[in-house]
């Protein structure tokens, strides 16, 4: 039982199908190794111990996770009859849902049991995990830096081995970020792949996408092919692949054009161990056999940046003003962490029709990298423009509330951009610098063709293995 979590998610799944384990067994294992380094990490911030062991006894459903435990990020999907925070002080003892998201029921059916919530910051705000209401996250990795956000808690509960896998959501690179910084293989599925009911059908004009992270590419793909699909009602979804995404891990990719840039188009300077580590990537990819050259397409990074930080503050309003209805509270300045209430109030100045005009740049610059992905199959860039920060780096305060969101952008120049165009996009763990802190690399696809991604991890994966590495704690 003590080295269960050194196994993914897929293999723990397979003892329980040949009955050599129970998911008794699994679900102890897990609880117990949080108990015993989550005090370290401040992951779990909502464990369900007595749910979970209950849930183990009786018969699980059967799917391709049958039995194996599982957490789940405090935002956006929520469980039933458990405390639901989004990290805010503002929803903490006053909701709880009475039913499942219909991600939560997928989840579920595919045979998983939620042992417990992660942290995240709050609303999944900032790009690291140090919400006021349940204090920092620390990146097992080192335990004083950001393990990244929103994601934080579910990457450093991965990273630690406390399960093998967990719930993820990213609208501006949250999967991506904390995989990055956690060392951990994070994939952010194209715009509509995953549900968002029932009480979303899209979020932020579609930036906002559900998964999870994972150790193992296999453990992304056998998950997608387990929640992926519209919803009743849903607005739009993403066009069926060709084929379950478990089996493109096992297909070649093919020749493949890459493009790789390591600079960003908003001019941010990038740390050197990022652009080493896109250039290692490049080169691994070359040895590989595909066509590597490097190349970016012709977008203007600033306006970008602009008419994003108008969506997200529009969505920012709508978030807290949706809760506020929700629960019957009236918000106010206290109730908010000074950057939340910034940017709230920063929404509110927004009119409709500025809404509507960054929607509108969004889209042409989506329409530009369409167009850079006639002439390429993969973009590669670096996930992050610099290692994971110290915890602390992005604090703001009352009379400099948006200091977190210039701290942000200095930070996360290159994953927002999916966000926007709904392309499929990952980070991939192939990179530690002479801290021994991981470094991600991002490869984005085309809309819809989350498949050459797969089929490139599972062969970088396969390259150059990062499963047998783990944080000392």
């Amino acid at each position: 039982m003590n080295e269960f979590w050194r196994l993914d998610a897929t293999a723990q799944a397979a003892l329980v199908r040949e009955k050599a384990v129970r998911p008794t067994d699994l679900v102890e294992a897990a609880i117990a190794r949080i108990e015993r380094l989550n005090p370290k990490l401040n992951a779990v911030v909502t464990p369900m111990f007595d749910r979970a062991r209950a849930e183990a006894a009786v018969s699980v459903a059967e799917g391709p996770f049958t039995g194996v435990p599982f957490l789940m990020k405090d935002l956006l999907a929520e469980y039933g009859g458990v405390r639901f925070t989004e990290g805010s002080d503002f929803l903490d003892g006053r909701y709880t849902p009475a039913a499942d998201s219909e991600l939560t029921r997928r989840l579920r059916r595919a045979g998983l049991i939620v042992i417990g919530k992660t942290n995240t910051p709050e609303l999944g705000i900032l790009p690291t995990t140090e919400p006021r209401l349940f204090g920092p996250t620390h990146n097992p990795w080192s335990l004083g830096r950001t393990p990244g956000g929103s994601s934080g808690g579910s990457a450093a509960a991965v990273a630690a081995g406390l399960v093998a896998m967990a719930h993820a959501n990213d609208g501006g690179g949250s999967i991506r970020i904390p995989a990055s910084c956690c060392g951990l293989f994070g994939l952010k599925p194209t715009r509509g792949r995953n549900p968002l009911g029932p009480h979303y059908g899209d979020i932020f004009g579609g930036l906002v996408v559900e998964h999870v992270v994972t150790r193992s590419v296999r453990d992304s793909a056998a998950m997608l092919d387990a929640t992926a699909g519209p919803d009743l009602g849903d607005p739009y979804f993403a066009p069926p692949p060709a084929r379950p995404y478990l089996e493109e891990v096992s297909r070649p990719p093919g020749f493949l054009r890459v493009a790789f840039t390591t600079s960003a188009t908003t001019g941010v300077p990038v740390h050197a161990d990022c652009v080493h580590a896109v250039r290692d990537a490049a080169k691994l990819c070359e040895d590989l056999g595909h066509d590597v050259s490097e190349a970016t397409p012709d977008l203007e990074g600033d306006a970008i940046s602009q008419a994003f930080i108008t969506v997200w503050s529009a969505g920012s309003s709508w978030t807290i003003d949706d809760w506020a209805r929700r629960t019957g509270q009236t918000p106010s300045a206290e109730r908010f962490e000074p950057l939340t209430w910034g940017l709230y109030e920063m929404g509110n100045r927004r009119r409709a029709a500025d809404y509507l005009l960054a929607i509108q740049d969004l889209q042409r610059a989506s329409r530009q990298i369409a167009r850079f992905f006639v002439e390429y199959d993969v973009w590669l860039s670096p996930t992050l423009a610099e290692p994971p920060p110290l915890l602390g780096s992005f604090a703001s305060t009352p009379d400099n509330p948006m200091q977190g969101i210039f701290r942000s952008a200095q930070f996360v120049p290159f994953t927002p951009i999916f966000n926007a165009t709904g392309q499929p996009a990952m980070s991939v763990p192939l990179f530690w610098n002479q801290e021994n802190v991981p470094i991600g690399v991002q490869f984005a696809g085309r809309f819809g063709d989350e498949a050459t991604l797969f089929r490139l991890a599972a062969q970088l994966e396969q390259a150059r293995p990062w499963a047998g590495r783990w944080p000392t704690l």
